[in-house]
Order: structure tokens, then C-alpha cells, then sequence
């Protein structure tokens, strides 16, 4: 068994079919179906149920596939680990974000870019458990996201940078009369309007701070909407539907047209962020250095 068979193995497990995974590898049906029978043979065991009209894995198929995909990783990170040692940093560097952290990295990747302009950058946004499952399945090296990072399920696992506290504020529309000159905010008076919450159905990190913070002012707010984008809150805001609370850094990535921002009123209330990776686990010099852009 060689690292060729296991790739020609993850090929047909994942197509579930020999034709589609010989495609997809640009080689002949018939050599691939030789290969799975020859790695059937020197292990003994089927990897492969033929009973239907696709391939699926037998226990020990699934138990390799989890092995053949680990080895698979350990060997290009090997290889791009050695390579680096000669060529310094290059590549591709790839970085998750919630929507609502995406205002920290412009800045950032613009001062890495001129150190380091050989290294080029793709960035995902998506909610914790999408960032959660990209980060283990080694499609990302780092996630800035919002803390508690809800997909840590084993919060051991992840090694978190914790970034400067970022202030949440109240948005109301600016067709709705001021409440104060000062352009800040009492609770007690925010609870009187119709509520627009950040909220998913799997991350509720953020909804529960803002409902804790009213809940401990001792007032209720009437939640008119819940929504997991920022961008349709900020519209049903400008469209005068409602009031919000974000934390301040949203704001430099959205326009606020129609918007009046206000400070929270006797209230210090703070969304933590953190840049997150997994621990003991390679990771390339882009994304060592990349981190480094946050500390210096």
C-alpha cells in the first residue's frame, strides 16, 4: 500500500462509484478497478459494499478512509513544511471569519501583503460550526471569530489569540427622533423599541449577551426579528423596522445610510474576539507570520 493506492481509495470513496473517481483521477476504469482489488488483497478485508447501485464503505473502509485522509495531510504538510525551510514564505494562505469579524483583517492583510508579497490569501466567511468544520478538515489554518468560538466542542483543541475587546453600540434609524444629543443610549430607553437580534440556528453566543445585558437592566425587549446576516439587519435598521445592537468594528464594513449610531448608555458591554487555530497541529509560516500581524 503506497500514498498513490490511498489517493485512488479516497477517489472512489468519495465519487462512491469507480467510473466517476477514474474521471475524476484521468486515468481508465479498469486500472482503478484493479488498484481496489489489489489494496483489498494485501489488506484482507473489503473496503467496499457492492451490493447497490453505488459504492459505499464497509466498517473497515470507513476506518481507512479516516487514516488515509490523516496521512494524506501529514505528507503535504511534511512537504510544504520542508519546502518552506529553502523558500521562505509563499503559498496560498487560507482564513475563515464570522461576517461580523471581517473588519479585522483588511488592514492586516494589507501590511502582511507588503512583507510577504509571494503569499496569496482565500478567505471563507461563515458561521463557528462552518469555520469549526473547515479548521478540522484543514480547508482553513485560522478563524477570527467571536468568543466563545461555539463550534469547540473539545475547547482544548484550539489554541485562541485573544484580540482587544470590541464595544457594542445600539443602531437605531436616523428617521427616528434622538434620544439624547449626547448620542448615547439608556437601556431602559432601547427597550421600548421593536428588536432586531443576530441570532442562527447554531450560534447564539452574541443574542444571549444582548438579551443577558438587558435581563440584568431588568428589561425585556420585544424581538421583532432574528436573523444570522448582518447586512439584512443593518437594511431593516435603515428601513426604520427596527433597533439593534452590534459590536462597533461591524460598522466599517457596512454603509450606514439611514443609520444613527449611539454609545450604550452607564452599560460596559464588550464582544470578545480571538484568532483561533487548532493546536498541535502544523501550521505553515504564512500563517505564523500572519498571526504575528496581530500582536506586533
Amino acid at each position: 500500500m503506497d500514498f498513490r493506492q490511498l489517493r485512488y481509495f479516497l477517489a472512489v470513496a468519495e465519487e462512491g462509484q469507480v467510473t466517476g473517481a477514474a474521471k475524476r483521477l484521468n486515468m481508465e476504469q479498469p486500472p482503478l478497478s484493479r488498484q481496489m482489488k489489489l489494496l483489498e488483497e494485501e489488506l484482507g478485508v473489503s473496503l467496499f459494499d457492492r451490493s447497490g447501485k453505488r459504492l459505499t464503505l464497509t466498517h473497515a473502509g470507513e476506518l481507512l478512509r479516516c487514516r488515509a485522509e490523516q496521512l494524506l495531510r501529514q505528507f503535504q504538510e511534511t512537504i510544504e513544511e520542508v519546502q518552506e525551510l529553502d523558500e521562505g514564505v509563499h503559498g496560498t494562505l487560507s482564513i475563515g471569519s464570522v461576517v461580523s469579524c471581517v473588519s479585522l483583517l483588511p488592514q492586516r492583510i494589507e501590511r502582511f501583503h507588503e512583507l510577504h508579497p509571494r503569499v496569496t490569501f482565500k478567505i471563507h466567511e461563515g458561521d463557528h460550526f462552518l469555520l469549526g468544520e473547515l479548521l478540522e478538515k484543514r480547508s482553513l489554518e485560522l478563524v477570527v471569530a467571536r468568543l466563545p468560538f461555539e463550534a469547540a466542542s473539545e475547547p482544548d483543541r484550539y489554541a485562541v489569540l485573544r484580540l482587544p475587546p470590541d464595544p457594542f453600540v445600539a443602531l437605531l434609524p436616523s428617521s427616528w427622533p434622538q434620544a439624547s444629543e449626547e448620542r448615547k443610549l439608556e437601556i431602559e430607553a432601547l427597550a421600548q423599541f421593536p428588536f432586531l437580534s443576530l441570532k442562527t440556528d447554531l450560534t447564539t453566543g452574541m443574542h444571549d449577551q444582548v438579551m443577558k445585558m438587558f435581563h440584568e437592566s431588568g428589561h425585556e425587549p420585544h424581538i421583532l426579528c432574528e436573523s444570522s446576516s448582518v447586512a439584512i439587519l443593518l437594511a431593516l435598521v435603515a428601513a426604520g423596522i427596527g433597533a439593534t445592537i452590534l459590536p462597533k468594528s461591524v460598522l466599517t464594513s457596512f454603509p450606514l445610510s439611514s443609520i444613527t449610531m449611539y454609545e450604550l448608555a452607564h452599560t460596559p458591554f464588550y464582544s470578545e474576539v480571538g484568532l483561533i487555530w487548532i493546536k498541535d497541529r502544523y501550521l505553515s509560516k504564512s500563517a505564523r507570520n500572519f498571526i504575528d500581524t496581530f500582536v506586533g
